[in-house]
C-alpha cells in the first residue's frame, strides 16, 4: 500500500513532539519535587552563608545586623532563629509568634548535643512533621563561625502545592502545545513535501516519456536545485528522444525506400525481361530461318531481314529510353533552363512527322501564337512534346483528329495534345505514368511501344517542378504540361 510522504513525515514529527512532552510530564511528576528540595537545600546553604557573613566573626548584634537577617529571611523565605551558647535568643526573623519562637528554641536545645558532636560539618538538614498542624518542614541546624547556634525552617506545603500546580499547568500547556504543534507540523510538512511530491509526479511522467511537466522553482534550497536539474534533464531527454524519433522515422523511410527499390528492381527485371523476350525470340527465329535457308527467294530474305532490323531497333529504342529515364530519375540529367521558342520547337517536331500524318490520314489542328517563349530545357521539353505526339498518333481513332493548343495562364503556358479515339479507362489513369504499364498490350505491341514514354514525361516534368496530366473527353484524350512563360 502506498504511503504518503506527508503522512509519514507528520507522523514522525508528531511522535517526536508527543514523546518530548510526555518525557517532560514524566520528569515533572517524578522529579520536580526532588528538584525543589534540592533547590531549597541550596537556598538554605546560601542563607547560612549570608547570615554567617552578617556576623563577621563578632557576637555584637546591631540594628544593621537585624535588618540583614530579616532581609535574608525574606529573600530565601525561611524562618531564622539564632541563639548563643547559653541558649539565649540572639535574634529571630520570619516567625509569626512568641510561641513559635519558643518551639524552635526547644528544637535547638534538643539537638544541641548533636550539634556539638558534629565535627565534620557546621550544619545538617532535617525533614520533620508537625502532627498538630499537619505540616511538614525542611529544617537546617548548625553552628556559625562565632559559635552561635542557628535554626532555619521552611514549610514544605508550598513546595507540594507548587509541584501540583506546575503539573496541572504543564498538562494543560502540553495539550495546547500538541494541538498547535500538530497544526504547525502538518503545515510545515506539506510545505516541505509538496515539492518532493511534485518531483515524484514529474519523474513518473518522465518515465512515461511525457516531458511537458516542469518543476516550478520557488526557492534556492536543495529540493529546488533538484527540480531545476530535473527540468534541464527533461529538456535534454526530450530533445534526444525527438532526435531519436526523427532518426527512427528516417531509418524507417530508408527501409521502406530500400524495400520499394528492391520491389521496383524486381519489377523492372521482370518487365524488361518480358519486353526483350519477344524481340529476341523473333530475331533468333528469323536469323535461324535465314541460316537454314527456309526461304530462298530474295523477297522472303528481305522480309526476314526487315523483321530482324525492326526488332533490333525496338530493343535499341527501349534501352535508350530506359537509360534516359534512369539518368533523369537519378538526377544526373538535370534540367538546364534557358529561353526556348516553344512554337518553333513544336513545329520542327510536326515537320518531322508530316509523312506519318499523311500515311495515317491524321487531321492536324494547331492553335498557338507564333514565337511563344518559355523557360525550359529545350532537349527535355522536346522529348515531352515528341512523346505526347507519338502517343497520340499511336492511339488515334474516330475522326482521326490530332490537335495541339497553347493556353496562356497567369505565369505559365499550358500545352495540350489531343487525339480523337477511345478514352482511357478511369482505373488506368493513375497507372499510365508507371514504367512498362500498357492499357492495351496488343495494340502497344502492334505499334512497337515499350510503355516507357509517359514515364519519361513524368520524370522530366517533376525534375522541372512543372505540372502535367491527362483528361478524358467524350471523343478522345488530351495530355498536357505547363512551363513558365516569358512575356515579350
Amino acid at each position: 500500500m502506498k504511503k504518503s510522504i506527508t503522512i509519514q513525515f507528520s507522523f514522525i514529527f508528531i511522535s517526536i513532539l508527543a514523546g518530548t512532552i510526555l518525557l517532560c510530564l514524566t520528569a515533572n511528576v517524578f522529579f520536580l519535587k526532588d528538584f525543589y528540595m534540592a533547590t531549597l537545600r541550596s537556598s538554605f546553604i546560601d542563607a547560612y552563608n549570608d547570615v554567617n557573613n552578617s556576623f563577621a566573626d563578632t557576637k555584637y548584634v546591631s540594628e544593621l545586623t537585624l535588618y540583614e537577617i530579616a532581609e535574608i529571611s525574606r529573600r530565601y523565605d525561611v524562618e531564622i532563629l539564632i541563639v548563643d551558647s547559653a541558649a539565649t535568643v540572639v535574634l529571630s526573623a520570619g516567625m509569626e509568634s512568641e510561641d513559635e519562637r519558643e518551639q524552635l528554641l526547644n528544637v535547638i536545645l534538643s539537638q544541641n548535643d548533636t550539634l556539638l558532636s558534629n565535627t565534620k560539618s557546621k550544619y545538617y538538614f532535617l525533614h520533620t512533621q508537625d502532627v498538630r498542624a499537619n505540616q511538614s518542614y525542611m529544617e537546617m541546624l548548625g553552628v556559625l563561625d562565632n559559635d552561635y547556634r542557628f535554626y532555619f525552617r521552611a514549610p514544605l506545603e508550598n513546595i507540594e502545592n507548587h509541584v501540583a500546580v506546575a503539573n496541572r499547568f504543564l498538562i494543560q500547556v502540553s495539550g495546547v502545545a500538541i494541538i498547535i504543534g500538530v497544526l504547525v507540523i502538518v503545515y510545515m510538512t506539506r510545505r516541505v513535501t509538496t515539492p518532493i511530491k511534485q518531483l515524484a509526479h514529474i519523474s513518473n511522467r518522465m518515465a512515461n516519456l511525457d516531458f511537458s511537466a516542469h518543476y516550478e522553482s520557488s526557492g534556492d534550497n536543495e529540493v529546488d536545485m533538484l527540480g531545476r536539474h530535473m527540468n534541464v534533464m527533461s529538456n535534454k531527454l526530450e530533445n534526444t528522444i525527438s532526435k531519436l524519433k526523427t532518426a527512427n522515422v528516417e531509418l524507417q523511410k530508408d527501409i521502406e525506400r530500400k524495400n520499394k527499390n528492391e520491389e521496383l528492381r524486381k519489377e523492372f527485371l521482370t518487365n524488361i525481361s518480358h519486353e526483350l523476350k519477344t524481340p529476341i525470340a523473333l530475331i533468333q527465329g528469323y536469323a535461324e530461318g535465314l541460316k537454314d535457308g527456309i526461304q530462298d527467294d530474295p523477297e522472303s530474305r528481305n522480309f526476314y531481314c526487315d523483321v530482324i532490323i525492326d526488332e533490333a531497333n525496338r530493343m535499341n529504342n527501349m534501352v535508350r529510353n530506359l537509360m534516359n529515364l534512369s539518368e533523369i530519375e537519378a538526377g544526373k540529367n538535370t534540367a538546364k533552363l534557358e529561353r526556348v521558342n516553344l512554337t518553333d520547337l513544336v513545329e520542327n517536331i510536326l515537320r518531322s512527322l508530316e509523312l506519318t500524318f499523311e500515311q495515317k490520314e491524321i487531321k492536324l489542328i494547331v492553335q498557338y501564337e507564333k514565337d511563344t517563349y518559355v523557360w525550359a530545357d529545350a532537349f527535355q521539353i522536346e522529348e515531352v512534346v515528341r512523346n505526347y505526339i507519338t502517343n497520340a498518333i499511336n492511339h488515334i481513332g474516330g475522326d482521326r483528329i490530332l490537335s495541339i493548343t497553347f493556353t496562356k495562364l497567369e505565369k505559365r503556358i499550358r500545352v495540350n495534345v489531343f487525339n480523337s479515339g477511345q478514352p482511357i479507362p478511369e482505373e488506368s489513369i493513375p497507372l499510365i505514368w508507371d514504367k512498362f504499364y500498357k492499357v492495351d498490350k496488343a495494340r502497344t505491341r502492334e505499334y512497337g511501344g515499350s510503355g516507357v514514354g509517359l514515364s519519361i514525361v513524368k520524370a522530366i516534368m517533376e525534375s522541372m517542378d512543372c505540372k502535367y496530366g491527362v483528361h478524358n473527353h467524350d471523343n478522345g484524350v488530351s495530355f498536357y504540361f505547363e512551363v513558365e512563360s516569358i512575356k515579350e
